[in-house]
């Protein structure tokens, strides 16, 4: 798979583009912590947002948000959103195509729209239609999003469900690689769920390794090649699983 690059004037990104990150903490200020060191960031509060939340800058330009969990049962997650300039049109079109609306499209101050939704096998991702915050300010660099891997069971009805979704992004003239699609047994236990996995990029996947096993994190998946770099799956001090991401040379 692969997407679009951002709007020629670097203000927005097409839809079908990952363009935003969001991690549900049960203790935002741990976050910060964690993945302050980890990757530089700095955080500012966002309190227009609702329940509160703060967001994440690498090099004074917005990359993520660190939202507080506030019902226990759900899971502590990373969540990629996907642009879109029409979400209530491709939130129907997710539910024609077999998925579901988990969150129905609600406003976030002036910032925009999301919603939550998944696939047909239950892998869940955001929605985001802009209003005045288009997304990443900085993407591709180490400490900022490189990639979004989706881990299904039927990868061939993935590639379905996505290529009717986002065809342009995928496929267009102006498509780049940034969204892929593997077996879950790949990496992970055959009864894992499908879902997203973020990917943040770094500059060597092993030093960032003993920085995460310092900070409290831990190891689920030892670095492995991929045909987009050398990929490390971990879980932060919390629970909440991602990538780290070192491109190869060719990349």
């Amino acid at each position: 798979m692969a997407e679009n690059r951002a709007s020629a004037d670097g203000t927005g990104y097409g839809e079908g583009v990952p363009c935003w990150l969001d991690a549900q903490l049960p203790d935002v200020a741990a976050g910060q912590r964690f993945y302050g060191e980890l990757f530089g960031w700095t955080f500012h509060d966002r309190p227009e947002v609702h329940g509160g939340s703060v967001w994440a800058h690498h090099k004074g330009r917005p990359v993520a948000a660190l939202a507080h969990k506030t019902d226990g049962r759900m899971p502590t997650v990373w969540t990629v959103y996907f642009a879109t300039p029409d979400i209530e049109g491709l939130a129907d079109r997710i539910w024609a195509a077999g998925g579901q609306v988990v969150t129905a499209p609600m406003p976030v101050a002036e910032l925009g729209t999301s919603a939550l939704v998944t696939d047909p096998e239950g892998a869940v991702f955001g929605l985001w239609e802009p209003g005045s915050h288009p997304g990443f300010g900085v993407r591709h660099e180490p400490g900022t999003f490189a990639w979004a891997e989706l881990y299904a069971r039927d990868t061939e009805a993935a590639n379905t469900f996505y290529s009717g979704l986002f065809h342009d992004a995928l496929f267009g003239p102006e498509a780049h690689p940034d969204f892929g699609r593997a077996p879950v047994s790949d990496v992970f236990p055959a009864e894992m769920p499908p879902h997203f996995l973020v990917h943040f990029g770094v500059e060597d996947c092993e030093a960032v390794l003993g920085t995460v096993g310092r900070l409290g994190g831990r190891v689920q998946a030892p670095p492995f090649e991929t045909s987009y770099g050398k990929v490390a799956v971990v879980t932060d001090n919390q629970g909440a699983s991602f990538a780290i991401l070192e491109r190869s040379e060719r990349q």
